[in-house]
């Protein structure tokens, strides 16, 4: 654990002692520096297995930050352009009159595809061929373009399918190879059986769940009940083993920050250069605005993050956050990555207040 920032720690132990947290970790890097890397608590509900420093745990939609990394790599190095048709690197695509429909609208949650028209279980999601095959036939709900409507469980196989179809391995694959096990980063879409006892136990929120519930629109039911997920199916081995690239990555907060770094520090991390500084500011460019049709709140998303709208210290901000509260910050102005990563869940679907007040207590201290 780092001592630069006391005041974080403090802010963290508290979480732990008042219970708001079970067992978290949280880590900010600063011009590829990790300068604050905490993590404690318990790893289990019944408080039996300490959370340790390798300890990995599901971290659902921040998943999506991994997947639009993956997906930014692909493109800056020529081989995928986000303004083309998806058709054009998956032809079956084409159908349902979603000819015209682009990769970047993939990637900001407005291809009309947030969900499955037909019903579909949740061991359909295990199974890549059908759930991609049924998205490719279907039509958009609305008119793609026009609106952002959260894609929570489509979109990592609608990006992760053009991957596949782009470099003939899985987007959890080109993940691994070309960013994770460079970085040694400790985060997974689609974890070996062997990395099993490192898992934190998630714990489900207490209240109903912040969507499919009485009146909410037909969309918001269909993501939220097509299929109907329960959190303790991140317990099974067949959850973990699979890629489900928009919510079954698990890592910890210190493999999310590092890998981050990438984008916060111009496509260098560890010395290493991934991308190019172009293709990094790529994922800034602002592609729909306005109220989500899913989320039901005002959105700004750009190439696979939600962009800055006034409430980060930095305008030129990335940033996504999963159910139950995991969350990652890029400031690309100050190349800093923030991440957050715990096992008591929130009711909330994209980050809570736990994280927000560790980012806060590490940007009072930098600005002392």
């Amino acid at each position: 654990m780092s001592d630069r920032f006391p005041d974080v720690r403090v802010v963290f132990g508290e979480n732990l002692a008042s219970g708001a947290d079970v067992g978290a970790s949280f880590c900010v890097t600063v011009e590829g520096e990790t300068v604050v890397d905490l993590w404690g608590g318990f790893a289990d509900e019944a408080r039996t297995r300490p959370w340790r420093e390798d300890t990995i745990v599901g971290v659902y939609s921040t998943t999506k930050t991994m997947t639009a990394l993956t997906a930014l790599l692909v493109a800056d190095r020529g081989e995928l352009e986000f303004e083309a048709p998806v058709a054009r690197y998956w032809p079956e695509f084409a159908a349902g009159g979603k000819d015209h429909v682009t990769v970047a609208q993939l990637m900001s949650h407005s291809a009309g595809l947030c969900g499955w028209r037909e019903p579909i279980t949740r061991d359909d999601l295990y199974d890549w061929e059908k759930v991609t095959a049924l998205l490719a036939a279907q039509e958009p709900f609305w008119k793609p373009g026009t609106a952002s409507g959260y894609h929570a469980m489509t979109q990592g196989f609608l990006v992760g399918e053009v991957v596949r179809r782009i470099t003939g391995r899985s987007l959890g694959t080109v993940f691994r190879e070309e960013i994770a096990a460079p970085l040694g980063a400790d985060f997974h879409i689609g974890l070996p059986p062997s990395e099993d006892a490192r898992v934190a136990e998630l714990i489900p929120p207490a209240g109903p769940a912040p969507m499919g519930g009485p009146g909410d629109s037909e969309l918001q039911v269909n993501v939220a009940g097509n299929p109907k997920l329960d959190v303790q199916v991140t317990r099974t081995r067949a959850w973990r083993g699979a890629e489900v690239p928009a919510v079954g990555g698990i890592g910890n907060a210190r493999a999310m920050a590092e890998i981050h770094a990438i984008l916060a520090n111009g496509g260098i991390a560890k010395g290493r250069r991934f991308m190019s500084e172009a293709g990094c500011l790529r994922a800034l460019q602002p592609q729909v605005d306005g109220v989500d049709l899913i989320l039901g709140v005002p959105m700004r998303f750009g190439l696979g993050f939600a962009l800055d709208t006034g409430l980060m210290p930095h305008p030129n901000t990335l940033y996504w956050g999963g159910y139950g509260g995991s969350l990652a910050i890029i400031d690309m102005d100050a190349h800093t990555t923030i991440a957050y990563a715990m096992n008591k869940m929130s009711g909330t679907t994209t980050g809570d207040f736990r994280a927000l007040g560790l980012a806060m207590a590490f940007w009072e201290a930098s600005a002392a």
